[in-house]
């Protein structure tokens, strides 16, 4: 059987990209994505996923790049930058392997963020992260410890590009990154495996940005085997103002658009692809 997960990232962060999720949704663009507890527009993007129920929507655990959920002094080695996370995952790391992020820290916030999405009314489909950061080593088997307390058996696993949209790469350092995740996803899906955790059979996405094009999405169709396939999209509204909030230079609208053509939805259909969320693994 071929099954497709169309998932939005940082659902709640703007509302340029709740009302991308909203508009991808209704057009039967995509049935999942992946709300950050933190963020300012957490309520909105709550309201927008109650009111389409078949919407998956799965816990983007934030550790880089955005707000916390818990105090700054309850959390003192993440709130490190005026209450906020660190910039990026290059910044987290350097920390991370130097010691100077606490476990205990890291447990207490992302337990938050989970407990705050359930306390709003959502069933969580599944957990992935911001940046990748559920993945590193002692960090990824305490999601899964922390996800399945609270009854989610789904997660990300962050590799095996499918038919990459992203090429060429943009320099060595994405390039390690890439190889570095990939090293890492393999040990990461066998422990999620061993635990009784589902995740997709192939993952597209890449380290730094890269937009999936409605070209993209009917190459996938077209060369699409049987399992499952997640591609991990960033849909918004309104690239200009996104990219100057966001500090990303990201074709937010090209990739809402790539998954709402009616080219997509045909191709998609014709080949017997089924589109999906996380709760269906």
């Amino acid at each position: 059987m071929k099954k497709l997960i169309v998932n939005a990232d940082d659902f709640g962060r703007q509302p340029l990209i709740n009302q991308a999720v909203a508009e991808a949704v209704d057009k039967k663009g995509l049935l999942s994505t992946s709300l950050m507890a933190g963020e300012p527009y957490f309520a909105e993007a709550v309201d927008i996923a109650k009111k389409r129920p078949q919407l998956g929507v799965g816990v983007h655990l934030t550790l880089v790049d955005g707000r916390p959920v818990l105090p700054a002094e309850e959390i003192p080695t993440l709130a490190v930058n005026d209450g906020r996370f660190l910039p990026d995952h290059g910044a987290f790391v350097k920390h991370y392997v130097q010691g100077k992020v606490a476990r205990k820290d890291i447990e207490r916030e992302l337990a938050a963020q989970l407990d705050k999405v359930l306390q709003a009314g959502i069933t969580p489909t599944h957990v992935d992260s911001h940046q990748h950061m559920h993945m590193l080593p002692g960090i990824f088997p305490l999601v899964l410890q922390l996800a399945a307390e609270r009854g989610i058996k789904r997660v990300r696993i962050s590799r095996g590009i499918y038919g990459n949209p992203f090429t060429p790469w943009p320099g060595i350092g994405d390039l390690i990154g890439k190889f570095g995740l990939e090293t890492l996803s393999c040990i990461d899906r066998r422990q999620a495996k061993a635990q009784g955790f589902a995740c997709p059979d192939n993952f597209v996405g890449q380290v730094a940005g890269g937009a999936v094009t409605e070209a993209f999405m009917n190459h996938l169709a077209e060369n699409f085997t049987n399992g499952s396939v997640e591609v991990m999209l960033h849909p918004g509204l309104e690239n200009e103002s996104l990219i100057k909030e966001t500090g990303w230079q990201h074709d937010y609208e090209a990739e809402l658009h790539a998954v709402c053509a009616d080219s997509v939805r045909e191709n998609l259909s014709r080949k017997g692809i089924n589109l999906i969320n996380f709760g269906d693994l």
